[in-house]
């Protein structure tokens, strides 16, 4: 994985209002830091950002974030949109050695048709949409691929069913399920369960009415001497 260029301003203003104009400039504020380092607060072009991040890398790309001429290999480890807008208010990168492990995340992508599945009215369904993995930056996989033609209906994908590149350890438990199989309800089988239950309880009550009006035993009509 090759390292992306962006550049970045240092010396924004700090606080709201001063976050405010920057945005309304297009530009958007964040800040850098990582081992050995202080802080940095910074700011980016968002087009520049959108563009450096539009690679097959997503968000794990490895960014040679420029500031003031000194370059500081990054990854990204925390972007704030707005709540409605869904825009980028603030991004923090991290500062990063490229021959250090580091933990991130990265997309999981379904290939293939589970067709004895989908026989049997059945559903394929993703339990992760991401996969937690410990590698150096420059062996991040892009997206971790997952292929599902061979499930059944009893089928389960587990994390240590996955193949991963080599130097790519998985960060959750082995036994924990990545794709499931899910059944699914149908018109047909809940109209004829409900059919089956009517007649059920139908036959309990024709039992029940069965052991009702036999004749009640009488009483001893001889009461006997009442004494002496």
């Amino acid at each position: 994985m090759s390292e992306t260029v962006l550049i970045a301003e240092a010396g924004r203003s700090t606080g709201s209002s001063g976050s405010r104009r920057l945005r309304a400039d297009d530009r958007i504020p964040g800040v850098v830091y990582g081992r050995g380092m202080a802080p940095i607060s910074l700011s980016v072009d968002r087009r520049d950002l959108r563009a450096a991040l539009s690679g097959t890398a997503g968000l794990n790309t490895i960014l040679d974030l420029t500031v003031d001429g000194d370059v500081y290999p990054s990854l990204i480890k925390d972007i704030q949109r707005h709540p409605v807008r869904r825009n980028v208010q603030h991004i923090d990168f991290i500062q990063v050695d490229l021959n250090v492990e580091v933990t991130v995340a990265v997309p999981v992508r379904l290939v293939g048709e589970a067709k004895e599945v989908e026989a049997n009215g059945g559903l394929v369904d993703l339990t992760m949409n991401e996969f937690e993995v410990t590698t150096t930056p420059r062996n991040i996989p892009d997206e971790i691929v997952v292929d599902v033609s061979e499930m059944d209906m009893d089928s389960t994908i587990r994390v240590a069913d996955i193949t991963l590149p080599a130097g790519v350890e998985a960060v959750a438990d082995e036994d924990y399920p990545v794709v499931t199989v899910l059944t699914m309800r149908t018109p047909v089988l809940d109209a004829e369960e409900a059919a089956a239950e009517e007649a059920a309880a139908e036959a309990a009550e024709e039992g029940e009415g069965d052991g009702e009006g036999g004749d009640a035993p009488s009483e001893d009509s001889d009461s006997g001497d009442a004494g002496e």
